[in-house]
């Protein structure tokens, strides 16, 4: 089964029908060189992409422990399941599970240490030293270094682990700049194999997706940091990115997904510039024509459809997305929260609450945030319709402090702010919130994206001018 790539193969119902009779025919494998695991780690992938998790894990597990790519594939899915749930059990076991992978990882790398085994490397100018294998595991156990400093910083606020933490990050990196070097040294090898190509696209992952994260932290921040070694540069981050994205390995799906969270969120929440949604679209287009139905990627699909002001095209996509599988419901949460901030744009505040309080029942990631959403919704509703809801707003405002979170020993923003407003229903005479889900739009960066609809910027504007003659009138 060749890797997923850049998705140019071509697709359709009977590609996936094989596909699965193809999976329920395959035997377990009796050994498990590089190139073999390399091929069912794709197929594991695929899996993935088509919805069908458990069986991806499944299909991982019987290696899990003998296989540096099966050992990080595994653990990686559970690393995501504890990421989405936020149950601590599920952040515990990906916790477990992450070292396993880094044992495994561990025992197929060069004897003596990274540091001393690429250093020597680079000043030899020689490849002989490092074999395919142990290129291999250097990047894996980068990989799952970074994985496991990720959920360390969730785990728990204490300092201890925000240190442990930084360690491993720090590590990972400085394994991915000599991975890197090694890469650099090889770029004119003749003897250049599917499983070298494999090894370039880890690589570019790691030295992209660093590279790009470092560089959206505040300048003052990345010079202390690049004073011990790290580099954020946002232009190399995203060439990497984007070189890794096109290529045929396993992280070139990894590549996409980063460069898609950096185009449709992080580029417009953090104001680093307008998201390039071109980029965006043609990269998920190859995965929409062979996954039609992955859930992931209809996400991001309905996402962009958003960031175009498509906001009825998007409402439909974010249901399809959540009818496409019902195994990991915390997917329909990111669906959730997007549907939510749709009706939020178009004033539709009913469907605006639904999706709200759906988000305060069942999800964990930010129960302060998600309280203060719906309150503030409800705010936003004439009188009789906040009477059939049954709710209490200002009991509903009073329960957001004591549901604040830390994360990494450090409170989140957005929770402080929400903290902050809703103060102001705490003493005995409530003082009344102003707008306050147009606010939270504002926090959210929100104008930005109902601007591309000039009806329905229009229509804000008559609610904001209503309530300013409202107020002046009080007074």
């Amino acid at each position: 089964m060749a890797s997923v790539g850049n998705g140019t193969e071509e697709s359709g119902g009977g590609e996936e029908e094989n596909f699965e009779d193809a999976f329920e025919n395959i035997p377990v494998a009796s050994k498990m060189d590089l190139k073999c695991a390399l091929e069912e780690c794709s197929m594991a992938l695929n899996l993935f992409l088509n919805n069908k998790f458990s069986e991806a894990l499944e299909l991982l597990r019987p290696w899990s422990k003998d296989s540096m790519y099966h050992a990080l594939g595994y653990s990686t899915i559970l690393v995501m399941q504890a990421a989405m749930t936020f149950e601590q059990q599920d952040i515990q076991m990906g916790i477990s599970t992450m070292k396993e992978a880094l044992q495994t990882c561990q025992r197929f790398r060069k004897r003596s240490t990274v540091v001393e085994s690429l250093s020597n490397l680079v000043l030899k100018q020689s490849v002989d030293q490092l074999s395919e294998e142990e290129m291999h595991a250097e990047i894996c156990y980068a990989e799952c270094l970074l994985q496991k400093a990720a959920l360390t910083f969730v785990q728990d606020e204490n300092m201890i682990n925000f240190i442990k933490g930084g360690l491993k990050i720090r590590t990972s990196y400085q394994i991915y700049k000599e991975c890197h070097q090694v890469l650099q040294m090889t770029q004119g090898n003749k003897s250049r194999n599917e499983t070298y190509y494999q090894f370039e696209g880890g690589v570019k992952l790691g030295i992209g997706a660093f590279n790009l994260m470092l560089s959206l932290l505040p300048g003052r921040i990345l010079r202390l940091l690049e004073f011990i070694g790290f580099s954020g540069n946002r232009e190399l981050g995203l060439c990497q990115l984007r070189e890794g994205a096109s290529g045929s390995s396993l992280r070139a799906i990894l590549c996409t997904f980063t460069l898609l969270v950096y185009h449709t969120y992080v580029s417009l929440i953090l104001g680093t510039g307008e998201a390039n949604l071109q980029e965006a679209e043609s990269l998920l287009e190859p995965y929409l024509q062979k996954f039609p139905n992955g859930s992931i990627i209809l996400f991001y699909a309905a996402r962009i459809d958003i960031l175009k002001g498509n906001f009825e095209k998007a409402q439909l996509r974010f249901q399809d997305c959540i009818a496409a599988q019902q195994e990991w419901k915390q997917i329909h949460h990111l669906c959730y929260w997007e549907l939510m901030w749709c009706y939020t744009f178009q004033q539709d505040w009913l469907q605006a609450y639904r999706y709200a309080d759906l988000l305060s029942r069942e999800s964990r990631w930010s129960k302060a945030i998600y309280v203060f959403q719906k309150a503030a919704i409800l705010c936003m509703l004439p009188e009789d319709d906040l009477k059939r809801t049954g709710e209490d707003v200002v009991s509903l405002f009073r329960q957001v402090d004591g549901l604040k979170q830390r994360i990494a020993g450090k409170s989140i923003p957005t929770e402080k702010f929400a903290v902050r407003k809703a103060r102001r229903y705490a003493s005995a005479q409530p003082v009344k919130l102003i707008l306050p889900a147009l606010e939270m739009m504002y926090v959210w960066n929100g104008f930005a994206i109902v601007g591309k609809r000039s009806d329905l910027t229009e229509n804000l504007l008559v609610t904001i001018e209503k309530e300013e003659t409202a107020l002046q009138n009080e007074t």
